[in-house]
């Protein structure tokens, strides 16, 4: 089975895979620092604790490995400061994989979501059988829509939330890149 690399090295950040018994609990500290930050995109914040954040990071080991989804902590100077996934899911039908990304409030504005997000493309797009990449966010979020805007993804759809954002329209918003050439990745010509 074809898999993303498990650590990405781009200059001043880090992409890596988690590892479920050290991370946790630097990675429940970054969650618990940014819930209010969170709170209006991410449902799942409502039921946070500390057993789910243990579940969410044993679950990502059996999903890598199954090869259904591909859970990177973000880390800038040592410290997690986000997580970036890469996965597949209903909103990429067919040979598509979605993107999702979230960083600690301390770490945003300063590119690491468009950097983290261009890392997934492009390992996306290095998988066999993978034709596009999208990503799905409330309209609302404009910071998180900034980022496939940014690498050149198109929207593609807007339609009702099947797990609404408290914050939110009720909409999700659907980018989509579509790979244009079978060697080279999408995400190099959006640099």
């Amino acid at each position: 089975m074809d898999l993303p690399q498990q650590v990405i090295e781009l200059d001043d950040l880090t992409l890596r895979r988690f590892d479920a018994a050290a991370d946790l609990p630097e990675f429940f500290r970054v969650i618990e620092e940014s819930l209010e930050h969170l709170r209006p995109w991410m449902p799942w914040v409502a039921e946070h604790s500390l057993a789910r954040t243990a579940e969410f990071l044993a679950r990502r080991q059996e999903l890598w490995a199954r090869g259904e989804a591909f859970s990177y902590a973000i880390v800038v100077d040592g410290a997690i400061v986000g997580v970036g996934v890469l996965f597949r899911g209903a909103e990429a039908p067919g040979e598509g994989l979605e993107i999702g990304y979230w960083l600690h409030p301390a770490a945003t504005g300063r590119g690491l979501a468009t950097r983290t997000a261009r890392a997934l493309v492009d390992q996306a797009f290095r998988l066999p059988g993978v034709d596009h990449v999208e990503v799905v966010h409330d309209p609302v979020n404009r910071a998180s829509g900034a980022v496939p805007a940014r690498l050149g993804f198109t929207e593609r759809l807007r339609r009702p939330a099947e797990h609404p954002a408290p914050g939110g329209s009720g909409e999700e918003l659907v980018w989509r890149l579509t790979r244009s050439r079978g060697d080279a990745s999408a995400a190099e010509e959006a640099r």
